[in-house]
This record gives structure tokens, sequence and C-alpha cells, in this order.
């Protein structure tokens, strides 16, 4: 479809495509008040992005939408993380084509989203996002809609480039990737703040972060995940607003404490979270427990637990979130678990309670799943068995189907507290030995099996006699 068409159906022509690469051009926006824009082109020959490193299918979209008169652009982090080195795990592209129009050219494609409406075009397993530019102004369509507070509600009222770059949230993420010449589009500053490795919010922190206040969020898992400095504008609002968080969906914080904790980074994340106050605002029992703990033991097994997290995510191996939950509140349910004691519950029915009252508490916060709150509280439960030492109850924990994951659990344990020792090793020959061994091993003797002694066939059950029936009544 050609420019004109484009603009008739309410979309913007690529403004730049015939802007000089020999030095900055300044462009004006009502995007964002705050946010200076300056386009600088940068040409092939002065960035490392190979189209070897680009998805075939990201390049297919991005051809077949320049050939079709639109602009077309991988932005995002794809284009962030090429620029590092990195190996992005998603290629979304920017386009000035509406999502119906993109759905027209692509058969293979999807349209979703109310809140922020897009195209998913879909190669097998492959799945390549396609996002019209956005305006960050109110056309009064009602396709823009703000909470009060500040909060982004819906946002679908499309506009240029220039608007698109805006409106990002970070300068890191507001770069473009031009395929006619190969340059990257820079127009916020985001070329020397990735070569510097820093995150920086475009425009006024306060209000982006009102705008969306998993903005916060990401900017630790993105500081974490690059190795990058937070900028120190940027940060400074973060601990102040942090609850913020609470206004924002449930199932969307569930969505975002995997990405920080399951993305190999988890370490960084758990620390950017304690060192920028986002903690007591996305896990605050666990954050209270922490603080209460003085020796540190709790969390210096939650780290623990959290460098073998990203020891198997580096490894390519897979990583529960029940597992991960169990870990992450964990220091919540033994602060719980001791105050119920103290209060005179009975053991097990402390420890019941607290599993239950820690999860209800925590999806207040986070929308929990129970395939995995479940789970997460039977690691817990189970902890208290590795102790026992009867035949019946080890061999009932053996074939326990959590079994495994409640064990790792207990090796966690032991770097908080050398007392799990003994249990530890125990268990550890047990999953090695048969059932002879462990009966020896436990100084029980072995059920015996009278039939395997001899090849004498087994003894005949003896029949009781039938007692014979009460006798009739003589006739009168």
């Amino acid at each position: 479809m050609p420019a004109a068409n484009a603009r008739q159906a309410g979309t913007s022509p690529e403004p730049t495509r015939n802007i000089p690469t020999d030095g900055p051009a300044t462009i004006t926006s009502q995007a964002h008040p705050t946010a200076a824009i300056s386009l600088r082109v940068i040409p092939r020959d002065q960035h490392n992005i190979s189209r070897r490193d680009i998805s075939p299918n990201a390049l297919r979209v991005l051809y077949r939408l320049r050939d079709s008169g639109f602009a077309g652009y991988l932005v995002g982090g794809a284009v962030r993380d090429l620029l590092v080195g990195g190996h992005p795990k998603d290629f979304d592209i920017a386009t000035d084509a509406t999502p119906e129009q993109v759905k027209a050219l692509f058969r293979n494609s999807r349209l979703i989203g109310r809140r922020f409406r897009l195209a998913h075009v879909v190669f097998g397993r492959e799945i390549i996002e396609v996002a019209t530019f956005r305006a960050n102004v109110d056309d009064g369509s009602g396709d823009r809609e703000q909470h009060e507070g500040g909060r982004l509600l819906r946002d679908n009222v499309y506009g240029t480039i220039e608007d698109d770059a805006v409106r990002r949230d970070f300068t890191a993420n507001a770069l473009y990737y031009a395929i006619e010449d190969f340059s990257v589009r820079d127009y916020v500053g985001g070329f020397e703040d990735v070569q510097a490795r820093k995150m920086k919010l475009i425009g006024d922190p306060e209000q982006r972060y009102r705008e969306d206040p998993v903005r916060m969020l990401r900017a630790v898992r993105l500081a974490g995940k690059l190795g990058f400095e937070i900028d120190p504008a940027s940060a400074e609002p973060i601990a102040r607003l942090a609850p913020l968080l609470s206004e924002a969906a449930p199932a969307r914080l569930f969505e975002e404490l995997l990405k920080l904790f399951l993305s190999g980074n988890a370490v960084a994340s758990f620390e950017g979270l304690e060192r920028f106050g986002l903690l007591p605002a996305i896990l605050p029992e666990t954050a209270a427990a922490l603080a209460s703990n003085r020796s540190g033991a709790l969390r210096g097994m939650l780290l623990e637990g959290l460098r073998g997290t990203d020891a198997r995510v580096a490894n390519d191996e897979p990583v529960s979130p029940a597992f991960l939950f169990a870990l992450l509140l964990w220091p919540a349910y033994c602060r719980a678990l001791i105050g119920l004691q103290a209060q005179g519950v009975n053991a097990e029915e402390a420890q019941r309670r607290a599993a239950d009252r820690v999860t209800l508490h925590q999806l207040g916060t986070v929308a929990l799943p129970r395939r995995f709150s479940l789970p997460m509280q039977e690691i817990w439960l189970l902890q208290s068995r590795f102790s026992s030492r009867q035949r019946k109850r080890v061999m009932r924990l053996l074939a326990h189907p959590r079994f495994r994951a409640a064990y790792d659990f207990l090796l966690l344990r032991l770097t908080a507290s050398s007392e799990h020792a003994e249990d530890v090793a125990f268990w550890r020959e047990a999953q090695t030995q048969s059932g002879e061994e462990l009966s020896a091993a436990l100084g029980v003797a072995a059920p015996r099996d009278v039939y395997a002694e001899d090849d004498a066939a087994p003894p005949k059950r003896r029949r009781r006699r039938r007692r014979s029936g009460s006798a009739a009544p003589a006739a009168e």
C-alpha cells in the first residue's frame, strides 16, 4: 500500500527516510514535552548489527512492509541487545501500518490486545510482534484512556516515528534499525546510553513511573540483565513510588516476577529490588522476614537458591515456578510458623496454617496460580518429614511426587544451618538403596517374604467347618 493510502488510513508515512546521515537533525514533536528529540542516524560502518544475527522471519516482515510502501523498523530490546553483543530471543517491529493493514499483508497474522492493539505474525513457534507507531497525546477518539493517577489504561492513538520514540520507556529501547540502509536511528540519545551501559528513562521519571508502575521493575530487571547502571535521575523516585505497584494487575506482576527471576539474572534482580526499595512492594512478607532475621541466614539461603536458578537457566535446564516461589516466600513462611508455634499451636497444624497464611497474603499482590502455589506448599510441608526414620514414613516420602523438589530444597536449607547435615546425608543414601539395604540402615528387619525361602507350594488355607443351621421348632 502506498504512503498516501497509509495517510488516509490514519497513519503517518515514514518522515525520516531521506534524512542525511552526516549529523543530527533536530525534530519537533508534541509527543512528550520533557523529552528532547534530536535524530542521529548511525550508519552501518559505525555499529555492529548484522543481518546474520537477526531472525530471518523478522527480516521477511521488514522487507514485506517496505515493499508494500510502509515504514518498518526492528526496534526495542532486539536492537539494544544486538548492540551489546547479545542474542535477542524476541524481534519486535515498529511500523506506520495500522494493525488491520498488517493483518491484510500477512495471512499468518492475528490481532491481539485491547489496551495496546498490535499484530502477531506467526512463523511456526516464532512470533514476530508488529506494533504501530504510537502517539503520546489524546486525539479525542477515545482510543487513549488514562487513570487519574497517570496510569495508562488504553493506548491506541497512532502517530509518527518521533512520537513513538519518545513514548518508549528507556532511551536504550528507543533505537530503530532500518532495513533499507542498515542504519540505526536514534531520537533520544539511546545509542550513547547503550555505549555507556546506562538505563535512562525518557522524559520526566516520576511521570513515566506513574503512567506504568511496572516500569520500575523493568528498570531493575534490564539493568541486572545487561549489567547496566540505572541513571541517578531515573533511580531517585523508585523507592518513593514503589507503593504504586499495588495498582498493577496481580497477573501482570506474576509474569514480571518470572521475567525477573527466570531469565538467568535472578541474583542481580533480587539485589536490585533490595537496593531500590522495591522488595517490600512486591514481596512484602519476605522483606519483613529478612529484615527481622539478624543472622542473615535466610537471605544467604535465598541468594544461594537464586544462584542455582541462574546456573540452571545458563545450562538450559528447567526451573519450576513452584520451586522459585517456595524459595522466595520461605523466609515469610518461617516467620509465620515461628509466630504460630509461639502461640501454642501444635507443629503440624502450625505448618499448614503458616503455609496458607503466607500464600493468601501474597495473592493480594501477585496472582500466584494454584498449579504453582499448591506444589510450593507441599515443598514446605515435606521439610518436617525429613527427620523421620520410621520405615513406612521413609518409603512413603521417597515415593512422594514432590520428593525430589523437597530434597533439593533441604539441600538449600543446609546452606543456612548445619543442623540439617545428618538429614541430608541420610536421604542422599536412601535414594540409592534397595528396600533391604534401607531397612538395615534403619535397624529394622525387612518384611519377610515367606514364599521366597523355598520352592514349596504355599500351605493350603484351612477351611472352616460350616455351622449347621438352627433346628426347626417342633410341631405342637
